[in-house]
């Protein structure tokens, strides 16, 4: 029987004294938070905080030169060009990025994004002969087909030149497309290895201008996708990564890309402020929903539409396949917690079924990961084949796990938390007792209890509202680069009650005799049926709400305990 896992903190270790005197420059909580990510004097703290716009060349990615050859030539004899996308929101916008430019260029180029339920992820033959069929004649992958071998192959039999693009992990063996992009692969010396897809796009673009009009038609050309790829497809936030998507969520800001700020504003979101986390929790998912539960056209249409009435239509057809998605992630979520039940295994989850909608299994995995601290595996059964989609913990590669089972599958891939794999029923069960087995002997002896790391521990009199523009200067913030989480104890609690549908979250208010904030803990409204202890400890992050125009301070609670019990 699984249970949820219950939540360890762990405090950063305190700040030594002589980097505490060097960071002196800095109020003392601040001091710590840069501590906390490895910043250690003020030269590194200026380099951090005001990093810039000094990208790394492009021609430093290997094979580049030859791309920029390849793509130049077929733009300047108007070829017939296809960029070849996912259908996540990294590879739409990868997509639009470079049809843009190409177009820009005065290329002849169309997209081509694959349909989940069709084709699957990723290059496929019918697809590859379709495009041939059309007069295409060349291919340019974004976000996929680093994998690709027999793709790439069939590729080259069918006389079609294929150009791939892509940031997930290669096999030892390199698809033998005309040119390969990918900074992952072996003597590829481009220093910023985490680009996500529409980064590696990016780059794509930024040499193509280079070569063919020296330099972009305004500054920030093509940065609003890369930001919104970027921080969609959960990469480090870290290196050019950050760099990058500082300067997107400029452009976002902005508001020029009317298909974005309609979005936004469908999802009551400021298009002037737009945050990583609104990009995350709100332009994102809708911008999926249209990939997972029918086909990810209308979003790639949305990114570079400029009929007003066009937009609308869009706009509202995703925010409705958004809610519908909702309602299915709800279904299967329960479904799936059945079905982990009824399994023996105990360092990983597994949930199939032949109801659940392949487009969702993904997110199902990911609440299951979260909830329990395990690996989890959730697929479709249809027909003879099984579908399926992994996340995982940091202590658990799940990519090089699928890699051990390779000889069972039909073809799979994806990152360290993150895969997917297709694979015949009859092997289904002989990859369940190997992906066990590796999962054992790998986390049989660790504390499988998620960590919750807080930068710094202070009373709840000692938070002021100055810190908030300490807190700005680290954005944007994600993977590697988390948002600050403070600790207070022995706070006094008000007035709880349940909020959102069905009582799913907490809203309530904290005290310590003196000073009062409001509090929201997401997914926590379960104290109300257990009973908010009247004096907790609290881990949380301290933000601006903003909401129907009004602002207020608030503490975001990630997790409560009654007081002194840790």
């Amino acid at each position: 029987m699984q249970k949820v896992a219950s939540k360890r903190w762990k405090l950063a270790e305190k700040i030594p004294a002589e980097v505490e005197q060097a960071l002196s420059y800095y109020p003392p909580f601040f001091r710590q938070v840069l501590y906390n990510r490895g910043i250690k004097n003020t030269d590194q703290a200026m380099a951090f905080l005001n990093p810039g716009e000094n990208f790394y060349d492009p021609m430093l990615l290997l094979n580049m030169d030859g791309v920029v050859e390849r793509l130049s030539y077929a733009i300047d004899r108007k070829e017939a060009i296809a960029v070849y996308g996912d259908y996540d929101v990294d590879g739409v916008s990868a997509t639009a990025l470079l049809v843009e430019i190409i177009q820009l260029l005065g290329g002849n180029v169309t997209a081509y994004i694959p349909n989940r339920f069709d084709e699957g992820y990723g290059l496929n033959i019918e697809a590859l002969n379709y495009l041939r069929e059309q007069g295409t004649q060349l291919v340019l992958t974004v976000d996929c087909g680093i994998r690709s071998l027999d793709e790439a192959e069939h590729a080259r039999q069918i006389g079609l030149d294929l150009i791939i693009s892509d940031h997930h992990h290669p096999l030892e063996q390199i698809p033998a497309a005309q040119f390969v992009i990918c900074p992952k692969q072996k003597g590829d010396l481009y220093p910023e290895k985490n680009l996500a897809g529409v980064g590696v796009a990016y780059k794509i673009a930024q040499a193509l201008v280079q070569r063919c009009l020296k330099e972009l038609p305004y500054e920030g050309f093509g940065l609003d996708l890369v930001a919104l790829g970027t921080v969609a497809d959960v990469v480090p936030l870290t290196g050019e990564n950050r760099m990058l998507v500082r300067a997107g969520l400029k452009e976002l800001r902005r508001g020029w890309r009317a298909g974005l700020r309609s979005l936004a504003q469908a999802a009551r979101l400021t298009p002037s402020t737009l945050s990583t986390a609104d990009i995350g929790f709100g332009l994102a998912p809708r911008l999926n929903a249209a990939g997972r539960l029918e086909s990810a056209l209308a979003s790639y249409q949305l990114l570079l539409e400029r009929d007003v009435q066009q937009i609308g239509l869009l706009v509202q057809r995703l925010d409705d396949q958004n809610r519908e998605r909702q309602k299915i992630t709800a279904e299967m979520q329960q479904r799936a917690e059945e079905l982990i039940q009824q399994e023996e295994f105990e360092e990983i989850l597994f949930a199939f079924d032949t109801s659940f909608n392949p487009g969702v299994v993904g997110l199902v995995a990911g609440k299951l990961t979260e909830s329990y601290y395990r690996p989890a595996v959730v697929g479709t059964i249809n027909g003879e084949y099984v579908r399926a989609s992994c996340r995982s913990i940091p202590a658990f590669h799940v990519t090089q796990a699928l890699d051990a089972c390779a000889d069972l599958m039909v073809h799979h891939g994806g990152h360290a938390l993150a895969a997917g794999f297709t694979i015949h029923r009859d092997h289904l069960p002989e990859l369940k007792l190997r992906l066990a087995k590796i999962a054992a002997d790998q986390l049989g002896d660790l504390d499988l209890r998620p960590v919750l790391r807080a930068d710094v521990e202070l009373p709840l009199g000692e938070l002021h509202p100055e810190f908030l523009k300490y807190l700005h200067l680290l954005e944007p913030t994600g993977m590697d680069n988390p948002e600050v989480y403070f600790v207070s104890r022995n706070v006094r609690t008000l007035n709880p009650r349940a909020i959102g549908a069905d009582g799913k979250h907490l809203k309530f208010l904290v005290t310590d005799g003196w000073i009062t904030y409001d509090a929201v803990a997401f997914r926590q409204g379960h104290w109300m049926e257990s009973g908010l202890p009247k004096e907790v400890d609290i881990l949380y992050r301290f933000e601006l709400n903003t909401y129907n125009g009004r602002e207020n301070l608030q503490l975001n609670v990630v997790d409560i305990k009654p007081a002194g019990s840790d």
